[in-house]
């Protein structure tokens, strides 16, 4: 029997296999949409094909190879198994996973979804951007013009505050304390956005973000945990004016003014992705120790655990959605 109710998952995307071609398709796909980079397509394409792409690949291609769990990216194996955890769950409501970019694609998750009498979109970005969410909405919004669905559809817009999650941060947190010791400062490091987009499309992510970190310091001293806590920025792209501050700057920063032992924490990632066990583990993990820090540790993103689980469920059960609309 047909499920009447849906639940979509949607996360970014990511290369098929770690190869050149389905890393320079992947990239070629997401840097082209105008939600990620404003530029106008005559000026950025000539770029794209031809500077950053043969720059871009080669550089993430072996740090692609050294992440790759079963035959698939970080982000991709995360993001299936949470959702056949969450299937498993809900067995009254269909799930299914798509990416903005790449495959499982959106097109083929709606057309699964087509004998539903509603489906909730739930885009895995905990704070809404224009770059992110909006992409994942406007990209649905073509598609369901052919599907005659729009009526059935409505998405959560994002889960920043809400307690729930919240609360799952603070247990990931409090875990990695109990095995690890509690650090000297706990980073709080979310994907950074280009500045004139707060301004040209009255984006509200910084906000969002800001939101999280006091609701997740307030939920840290409620419980007794009162070591310094900073917010920051990663994965500049380009060379235009991004926000700050930056991870790799605040956490050299903490290293030079003798700090030892750092936890770092992304609250953005719904599933650990190359931004993650990457960027962040490797890369930055190199900055602190290099500039004289002792002990650097990153705490896993909430991935397929039962936290997440348990966050996702009481979102659909208890927040209220949003009509999507043309």
């Amino acid at each position: 029997m047909d499920k009447k109710q849906g639940l979509l998952l949607v996360n970014l995307g990511t290369p098929n296999v770690a190869t050149p071609d389905a890393i320079k398709q992947y990239l070629t796909e997401f840097l082209l949409d105008r939600h990620v980079v404003d530029l106008p397509k005559l000026l950025w394409y000539p770029i794209l094909k031809y500077r950053v792409i043969p720059k871009r690949v080669p550089y993430i291609i072996h740090h692609y190879q050294k992440i790759w769990i079963n035959n698939a990216s970080p982000l991709l194996h995360y993001s299936r198994l949470l959702c056949d955890k969450l299937q498993h769950h809900l067995p009254n409501i269909q799930c299914e996973l798509a990416m903005t970019y790449g495959d499982p694609n959106l097109q083929s998750a709606l057309n699964n979804l087509r004998s539903c009498t509603k489906i909730t979109v739930l885009p895995l970005f905990p704070q809404y951007s224009t770059t992110t969410t909006l992409a994942v909405l406007d990209k649905i919004k073509q598609i369901i013009t052919s599907l005659n669905i729009i009526d059935h559809i409505d998405y959560i817009r994002d889960y920043a505050d809400h307690r729930s999650y919240i609360n799952a941060l603070y247990l990931q947190i409090k875990q990695a304390f109990h095995h690890q010791g509690e650090p000297d400062v706990l980073v709080l490091s979310y994907h950074g956005i280009p500045e004139r987009y707060i301004h040209n499309r009255n984006d509200d992510y910084i906000q969002r973000c800001e939101m999280t970190t006091q609701l997740l310091v307030k939920k840290c001293r409620e419980n007794g945990i009162n070591i310094p806590i900073q917010m920051a920025y990663q994965s500049k792209f380009g060379k235009g004016k991004w926000v700050t501050p930056s991870t790799s700057s605040t956490l050299q920063t903490l290293a030079q003014r003798g700090v030892k032992n750092v936890q770092v924490i992304c609250p953005g990632f719904s599933v650990d992705c190359i931004e993650t066990i990457y960027e962040i583990d490797e890369e930055n993990r190199e900055v602190f120790l290099n500039s004289g820090g002792k002990n650097f540790y990153y705490i896993p993103a909430l991935n397929d655990t039962h936290l997440q689980i348990n966050l996702i469920i009481d979102l659909i059960n208890y927040i209220q959605p949003v009509k999507l609309k043309n």
